[in-house]
């Protein structure tokens, strides 16, 4: 697909990061957009933005709705194609997602279901919902995001990383998979896996409130104590001397550094998302680290947990995460 101008986008996961950068320089060639998430102050303001920026006539909608719910998903599908006048889609980027560091063997169970019921069903609901409306479209383009975690589950040896790693390499076999039978069953119809690397999105600040925790200064001292016992069992620190004021801070500070610090803005990667689908590609990198990553993945696999490999990891491509 080269030309996006009066097609209709799809996009989950609308309200920041990659996701409002996907709709705004969709919006700007002409194409119009539907977006959903959950936080509704950050939607708006992704419309906002769209509204400012779109030619005249483009029609830009926005919905609230939780991936990791079926009916919800559906409820959303009919109301796009009812409020776009619509019976086809063009593009459908599965996009929303969540991360946490929730441990399997010792963590909260409902947290860590919640992080890989987005993160994998939120982009099985919607692609089950809106198949039958891109098969329907005289062409169509189904962008899946995945992770470099899709390929290497870890973020590095003092970060355990299971459930958003789990969701992320089915996603990425899903995706896979899909290559074929779209090309047997429905050939006008493109799939793409996309793995970022570390992107400057609100993921981190987003993740704590779409799992029901509050902002972090306004964290209650239970959960600052759980925060501290975890941070000193897997990162061997000492937080004894802490005050709870100064972890909500540090908790604070890291989330910010996660969305300032990273190497590919959210506006870079949604362009080269964009670049994908018009080059047909099946599989997208977002960032160098991710192509890094994935050079020495393939290079020593058996390698890829070790400390070793994480050293090299942060000298070839400055991976600052998961230390």
């Amino acid at each position: 697909m080269k030309d996006f101008a009066g097609k209709l986008a799809v996009i989950t996961g609308g309200g920041t990061g990659m996701g409002r950068e996907l709709a705004r320089q969709l919006v700007a060639e002409g194409c119009d957009v539907a977006i959903c998430d959950v936080i509704e102050e950050n939607m708006a303001e992704t419309l906002r933005l769209c509204e400012a920026e779109a030619p005249q006539g483009i029609r830009i909608t926005a919905h609230k709705c939780d991936v990791s719910n079926e009916d919800e998903v559906n409820q959303f599908r009919d109301d796009v194609l009812a409020q776009h006048g619509r019976d086809s889609v063009n593009l459908l980027f599965n996009n929303a997602g969540i991360g946490s560091g929730v441990s399997f063997v010792d963590g909260d169970r409902d947290e860590w279901e919640r992080t890989f019921n987005i993160c994998w069903y939120g982009v099985y609901y919607n692609a089950r919902a809106f198949i039958p409306h891109l098969v329907a479209a005289d062409e169509a383009h189904m962008i899946n995001t995945s992770s470099v975690n899709g390929f290497w589950a870890s973020l590095g040896p003092g970060s355990t990383h299971t459930a958003y790693s789990a969701a992320k390499f089915a996603v990425k076999g899903f995706t896979e998979a899909l290559v074929t039978d779209l090309k047997n069953t429905a050939p006008h119809v493109k799939v793409s896996v996309v793995m970022p690397g570390h992107i400057g999105t609100s993921i981190a600040i987003n993740s704590g409130k779409i799992s029901g925790h509050a902002e972090p200064m306004a964290m209650s001292d239970d959960e600052i104590n759980q925060i501290r016992k975890r941070i000193e069992k897997r990162q061997d620190m000492d937080l004894s001397a802490a005050t709870n004021d100064q972890i909500r801070e540090m908790v604070k500070a890291q989330g910010e550094a996660f969305r300032d610090n990273a190497p590919t803005t959210a506006a870079e990667a949604a362009a080269m998302m964009i670049q994908g689908v018009r080059d047909e590609r099946w599989r997208v990198l977002l960032g160098e680290d991710a192509h890094v990553l994935d050079k020495l993945v393939r290079e020593a696999p058996e390698q890829a947990y070790e400390d070793s490999f994480f050293k090299r990891l942060q000298e070839e491509a400055n991976w600052g995460l998961g230390s």
